[in-house]
């Protein structure tokens, strides 16, 4: 094939991406409706705060304090709704597959209270540890951290 051939077919394949997806050869611009999304908790702030629920804790963060290694100790971090309507938990995740939480799966009615139970196994854990539990709801804003911490220590040295 010469060269003029090769450098023909190079135009057509060009011309081909450039208008084959556009037949007009314009930028289209297509645009959304916003009345598809509508979002009461917008950036714009017109939410009704008000009417939300609130999640309040006793403690957002419990130490243990010095623990033997192997050691599972646990928490139960006490709540209440503060808000005017049902407090719901989607779900509690943690930083760490060595620190289990368990929730209520049902709504907490306004002024209503719950707990969220952490367990923390420290087999293989040594020195001082923090885990993070994250708490996801129908709160704005919609999650909340609580921690726990403590020191692990070798079994020998306890004292």
């Amino acid at each position: 094939m010469n060269f003029k051939k090769l450098s023909i077919i190079i135009q057509l394949f060009a011309a081909l991406l450039i208008f084959g997806c556009n037949p007009n050869g314009q930028n289209r611009q297509e645009t959304i409706s916003t009345d598809v999304v509508h979002n009461p908790n917008s950036a714009s702030g017109n939410a009704d705060q008000g009417s939300l629920p609130k999640i309040k804790f006793d403690d957002i963060e419990h130490d243990f304090g010095r623990i033997i290694e192997g050691e599972t100790v646990s928490y139960a971090f006490n709540f209440k709704n503060t808000g005017k309507s049902d407090l719901i938990i989607a779900e509690v995740s943690t930083s760490c597959g060595c620190t289990v939480p368990s929730y209520p799966k049902t709504p907490i009615r306004a002024g209503e209270t719950g707990t969220i139970k952490v367990a923390f196994n420290s087999n293989g854990k040594r020195g001082f540890q923090t885990k993070n539990i994250l708490v996801v709801s129908n709160t704005q804003p919609n999650t909340t951290i609580i921690r726990i911490k403590a020191q692990v220590v070798n079994p020998g040295t306890e004292k």
